[in-house]
């Protein structure tokens, strides 16, 4: 999953959201500087990459992109997901999209010195153009994997996804909604022990 789908299954929780969300910056181990329930928030991100990784659904997604994308296709799976999570936000939460955004942007801001080097260079960009709310819209999308694919040299092609997506769209969309029920519930429950 990218990153709106871990900000949202850390369920309000703020030090374990901070967590969930710069996960991918942080190597091995390298987090006992952290708060714990920071900390909490990597190891729940990892347990959500893993549950995804190996989930049929996901896979399936995968497969559509690989001839053309190979490795990269699960990243492209990744925002893809989140932009369904995104265009369907009503249906997984009560609070308005734009408001869960500015106040996840202000929790970074308010905890930037805790912040992985790599997060702290992403973040203005991220929070310039509003790229959590702009996964909503095909237009947003197609800028995240042009900038995926500048980020890669244009060795991915990520920015021919968008093509995919528009193409299999509704098959990506039902296979999003049907993993994401179990991703929630798989989520809640490593929320409750860890």
């Amino acid at each position: 999953m990218n990153f709106l789908a871990h900000i949202y299954l850390s369920f309000g929780d703020d030090e374990i959201t901070l967590g969930n969300f710069m996960a991918d910056s942080i190597r091995a181990n390298k987090y006992k500087h952290l708060p714990e329930r920071v900390q909490k928030g990597i190891f729940l991100h990892r347990e959500i990459d893993t549950f995804t990784d190996t989930h049929p659904l996901p896979k399936k997604s995968s497969k559509k992109l690989h001839k053309n994308y190979s490795h990269y296709s699960r990243v492209i799976v990744d925002i893809y997901y989140d932009h369904f999570l995104a265009k369907n936000w009503k249906t997984y939460s009560d609070e308005s999209l734009d408001v869960f955004v500015d106040r996840f942007y202000n929790l970074l801001a308010d905890n930037y010195v805790i912040l992985p080097g790599g997060v702290k260079r992403m973040m203005p960009y991220m929070i310039s153009d509003n790229w959590l709310l702009n996964y909503a819209n095909l237009e947003g999308i197609g800028k995240v994997l042009n900038g995926m694919n500048r980020r890669t040299e244009n060795k991915s092609k990520m920015n021919f996804a968008i093509l995919d997506l528009e193409e299999h769209y509704d098959a990506f969309e039902m296979e999003f909604t049907a993993f994401f029920e179990e991703l929630i519930v798989f989520s809640k429950k490593k929320f409750l022990v860890i």
